[in-house]
């Protein structure tokens, strides 16, 4: 075979059970130098699975894989590392005390004679900055002390530098602007023409379709279908990954909001860059549209006292919240869903329904015991509700994928029964089908008469749920309409410039 055309890598037959659950059964992926293939599929497909086997992080129980035409078996991360495979995984893996540079160079660091060179190391630091035009991000500040998206540019500066032939790239945009997703996309164009090839998963379809070369999909398990990007519709990949069709993107279930839930006046927090006042009605989907750094997921931190509020003051139900923590704010009814989910959102080590009940544990404790028996029963009726894949109330969240532990997390503010709820990027990470299957969650709790305050950066969601749209620019409110009075341009228009004009 022509060396040329031949496969940079080749995973062939590749099954992996564990217990009694099927990840991945008999699957075929092969990737072409200097090419982007797409692997798509809802959470639980097995998609995690197979990158996990890639990376020598799980060993397969069936299958082989060729890596430049020999045969390839990584006992360990380590081993496929030095093999040219990185892995930028969805949820990052940093050091948050450590500075940007300690951790872009952390296990890759220049040495000579026994001293590590450290002028090297920061010259090389920047180049990879300049690579994703992030100069702003200063080598020097801690990690901790960055947002998302910035923290999004570490991980894939840090993958850059080892200079990998196979960059793997798990929803590498799911915490990232429009802007700074078009300027990712241009690193993807380049390491291509340096016959980079690239891995790219992604729940956001459009994107796939403007990045791949080729798309797979894997639905339960087993590969769907796959082809050339030009070749296969969006439709097509939608009805590849469930199986079927989806019936409606942005279900709408009825409901009508009704007098005031809570008031946020002249309100700020810590961290916020200016005062926001915000009303929010009983049953109503409020959306809050914003780029990241516009103050959104800072005004939502200090509304449940995770941050220390330095004016203002918020109403919830009448009652007046000056003072207090999460405890507080969780007995006045109010619960948060974090953008960090496995930092903030959930006790990874802990079980689905330790999780679940974390925040209400009053009613299975009597007599100052925990009634277990009827703890894991709750369990398992949260399960089916929210649709989680599980083998059982006591499997570990860590072993789900994400868009099971978004279930999971969003099931706890349920069960504690919450009368408003502030949801930060409630879809990020999560397949078309539950995100469709978390709208119409929302509109269901919007019609018993609870209250939603959602943070997103993706307008269409914003526009096909919600009752009103706030949007965020430099921590400024810069206007509120009724949703049928905006649009996605007028959206980002007034998000990017801090100017809304009528329609």
């Amino acid at each position: 075979m022509d060396e040329s055309r031949r496969p940079l890598l080749r995973m062939e037959g590749i099954s992996k059970h564990f217990g009694a659950t099927c990840a991945l059964e008999a699957v075929d992926f092969d990737l072409q130098r200097g090419e982007v293939h797409a692997l798509v599929g809802e959470n639980g497909a097995g998609k995690s699975t197979l990158i996990k086997i890639l990376s020598g992080a799980v060993r397969p129980d069936q299958g082989t894989i060729w890596l430049g035409g020999r045969r390839f078996a990584p006992a360990s991360p380590l081993e496929s590392r030095r093999a040219g495979i990185s892995v930028i995984y969805q949820e990052l893996n940093l050091a948050p005390h450590l500075t940007v540079e300690e951790n872009i160079t952390l296990g890759r660091e220049w040495h000579a004679y026994g001293f590590i060179r450290r002028r090297r190391m920061r010259e090389k630091v920047r180049e990879v900055l300049s690579l994703v035009h992030h100069q702003e991000i200063a080598p020097d500040i801690p990690v901790q002390q960055l947002g998302m998206a910035a923290r999004q540019i570490v991980e894939i500066a840090r993958a850059l530098l080892e200079q990998a032939r196979i960059l793997v790239m798990d929803e590498p945009t799911s915490s990232l602007t429009g802007e700074d997703s078009q300027r990712l996309f241009g690193i993807i164009r380049r390491l291509k023409s340096q016959d980079v090839s690239i891995i790219y998963i992604s729940h956001f379809l459009e994107e796939v379709q403007e990045v791949a070369d080729r798309i797979t999909v894997l639905r339960d398990g087993q590969k769907a279908g796959s082809g050339r990007s030009e070749e296969i519709s969006l439709d097509r990949i939608i009805g590849m990954m469930v199986g079927g069709e989806v019936k409606e993107m942005f279900p709408r279930v009825a409901h009508q909001p009704g007098p005031e839930a809570l008031l946020a006046s002249e309100f700020k927090g810590k961290r916020m860059p200016a005062a926001v006042t915000l009303s929010l009605r009983r049953g109503e989907i409020f959306g809050i549209a914003g780029l990241v750094g516009s103050g959104r997921t800072e005004f939502l931190r200090a509304v449940f006292g995770l941050d220390m509020v330095e004016g203002g003051w918020v109403r919830v139900g009448g009652d007046e919240i000056l003072t207090g923590g999460p405890r507080e704010r969780i007995r006045n009814g109010l619960g948060l869903l974090s953008e960090d989910r496995q930092g903030e959102g959930l006790a990874l080590s802990l079980s689905i329904v330790d999780n679940l009940t974390l925040s209400f544990f009053a009613p299975y404790v009597r007599l100052g015991f925990l009634r277990v028996g009827r703890q894991k029963k709750a369990g398992w009726d949260w399960i089916q509700r929210m649709k989680i894949k599980a083998t059982g109330p006591t499997q570990p969240v860590q072993s789900l994928s994400g868009g099971n532990q978004q279930k999971v997390a969003l099931a706890r503010l349920r069960h504690q029964n919450a009368d408003v709820f502030l949801l930060d990027e409630p879809t990020r990470g999560i397949d078309i089908v539950s995100k469709s299957q978390i709208y119409e969650w929302m509109g269901e709790l919007a019609s018993r008469g609870k209250s939603i305050l959602f943070v997103s950066s993706y307008f269409p969601e914003l526009l096909g749920v919600c009752d009103r749209i706030a949007v965020f620019h430099r921590g400024q409110q810069v206007d509120v309409r009724p949703t049928e009075e905006w649009d996605e341009e007028g959206l980002l228009a007034a998000a990017t410039t801090g100017r809304s004009e009528a329609l």
